[in-house]
């Protein structure tokens, strides 16, 4: 039972009022009227709303009950309810009225991490359980949570927290995610805000038709992740996550099997790491200067966990600030393919704008093989990254190339400053290794850093650095099949445009200061 954004605002409105909810007031001009079912208020069910006292058992009876009545909307008046774990159920959506919170109650009666036996060894400990969260639900249908309220779980564990008011995941009655569900089928989740969230803001496993519009997500780790689940459409929402990723999609093990991330799309969404928790909620973007992993986070990215893949994804009309660049990481297995990545702005980029990763890391079940990473495009972006000399890459490793990738109408501005031994480095495969931008060391490029590729094609790609540097714009090795049209490097002169190494059938076209022309075939080469 989904709402259109007209009906949750006439809920709201009759919400606040205390009036009861006719169903003919949201019929439709045929078919079954939307609300035919009950309406229930938490208050109606001893739920106090004043932050104080524990309103779980209020909030779970009335859920229970709309869940007994064949389906329903359970409704949270302006108030704060603190609350343990909350337990959804098949036909019931929870509606957070203006004014409503659900708080994370302190730890210590939060319900217990199910066990995950065998899987647990190939994801982390937060991607194994689910109950163990403030809102979840498992092998339900048809539900939705939905705003304008606010969830706020500030006493949620996030692993390797250094604050030592916050409890360990494992720790007994502790919870770390705001929102999980697990093998749920036609769910919702609209309109409401997220301020701090423990591991996770949102955790879906297994998740069939999954809509997520137009929410907020003020993180102190990552703000949703997306596992194993099949047609997602994520829209209009802005996340700030410093310490972790902001939009990640995941194809890990915690299901049991190898089961893909499909059919997704993402658009129109902000993504930053650059600001305190709850900094973008509250409208001040106070910054923050510590971070866990060195730099900001706050990315869109795809993995780390792979064994799945991914594939028929789109990722359009968004924008990044003060936070990592995009990243596609295959290293666990699984085949990633079919993905296409436009009209995207960065500002205040910190590592590479972009990072297509094949790897052999396989955190998977004994037999598993490297996977496949191929047919991605990435068109229609602009990075303006000032202070990042770190440039895009795209790495496979030996005797598995990432495949068919087309870049076209890319702007990068990075900082420059490589020195002459920089220009010079070797780095290493790393491919077993977490697969970060950082782990390769120093690189050897100023925009693009190409290695184990198979059929590259760039037209309209500007690189630009601020100031002088001395490695190439491009740096290919073993690369077979790459073709540039209309590569712009500024400033010319200072640097070769490209490096070449062990690069079959290259061409370049109306690239000045380059000719036009080909090569079969180069062991080591400079141009010019």
């Amino acid at each position: 039972m989904l709402l259109s954004r007209r009906e949750i605002f006439k809920l709201a409105a009759l919400g606040l009022s205390g009036a009861s909810l006719p169903a003919a007031a949201f019929a439709p001009a045929s078919a079954e009227p939307l609300l035919a079912r009950p309406f229930f208020d938490v208050r109606s069910f001893g739920a106090a709303g004043d932050g104080k006292h524990l309103d779980t058992d209020a909030v779970n009876q009335a859920i229970a009950a709309a869940a007994a009545a064949g389906g329903g909307i359970v409704f949270f008046p302006a108030g704060s309810y603190a609350c343990h774990s909350i337990r959804l159920r098949s036909f019931v959506a929870l509606f957070l009225g203006p004014g409503a919170t659900i708080r994370a109650a302190q730890s210590g009666g939060f319900d217990a991490a199910e066990p995950n036996t065998p899987w647990e060894a190939y994801q982390d400990f937060g991607h194994n359980h689910w109950h163990n969260s403030l809102i979840w639900g498992e092998n339900l249908q048809d539900i939705a949570d939905l705003g304008p309220g606010r969830i706020v779980a500030q006493t949620l564990a996030r692993d390797f927290s250094p604050s030592s008011e916050l409890p360990r995941e494992d720790a007994p009655g502790a919870a770390n995610k705001a929102i999980a569900l697990k093998r749920c089928a036609n769910v919702a989740l609209r309109d409401f805000a997220i301020l701090v969230s423990g591991h996770f803001g949102i955790l879906a496993t297994g998740v069939e038709n999954l809509v997520l519009e137009n929410l907020k997500i003020d993180a102190n780790r990552d703000g949703m992740n997306i596992d194993c689940c099949r047609n997602v459409r994520i829209s209009g929402c802005s996340v700030n996550s410093p310490h972790d990723d902001g939009i990640c999609l995941k194809s890990s093990y915690a299901l049991g099997e190898a089961r893909p991330t499909e059919n997704v799309t993402i658009s129109d969404c902000y993504v930053t790491g650059g600001f305190a928790p709850g900094a973008m909620l509250d409208g001040s973007y106070r910054r923050l200067i510590t971070h866990d992993f060195g730099e900001p986070t706050g990315r869109i990215k795809f993995g780390t966990e792979s064994n799945g893949g991914f594939r028929n994804i789109t990722v359009s009309n968004c924008v990044f600030e003060s936070c990592r660049g995009l990243a596609l990481e295959c290293v666990d297995g699984g085949s990633v393919e079919d993905l296409s990545f436009s009209n995207l702005v960065m500002r205040d980029i910190r590592n590479a704008p972009f990072f297509l990763r094949l790897g052999a890391r396989l955190r998977a079940p004994p037999g598993s093989s490297v996977g496949s990473l191929r047919r991605v495009s990435i068109s229609n972006m602009m990075c303006d990254a000032p202070g990042n000399a770190m440039p895009a890459i795209i790495a496979g490793i030996p005797g598995h190339p990432v495949e068919d990738v087309s870049i076209r109408d890319v702007v990068m501005i990075q900082k420059g400053g490589g020195s002459p031994v920089m220009a010079d480095a070797g780095p290493p495969e790393a491919e077993r290794d977490y697969p970060e931008p950082a782990r390769f060391g120093p690189l050897p490029a100023q925009g693009l850093f190409v290695r184990h590729v198979r059929n590259l094609e760039c037209r309209h790609l500007e690189i630009t650095s601020l100031a002088p540097d001395a490695r190439a714009f491009v740096w290919l090795e073993d690369v077979a099949g790459a073709s540039f049209f209309r590569l712009k490097a500024s400033p010319p002169g200072r640097a070769p445009v490209f490096r070449l190494r062990a690069v079959k059938e290259f061409a370049v076209r109306a690239s000045p200061p380059l000719a036009d022309g080909t090569l079969g075939q180069a062991a080591d080469a400079r141009l010019p």
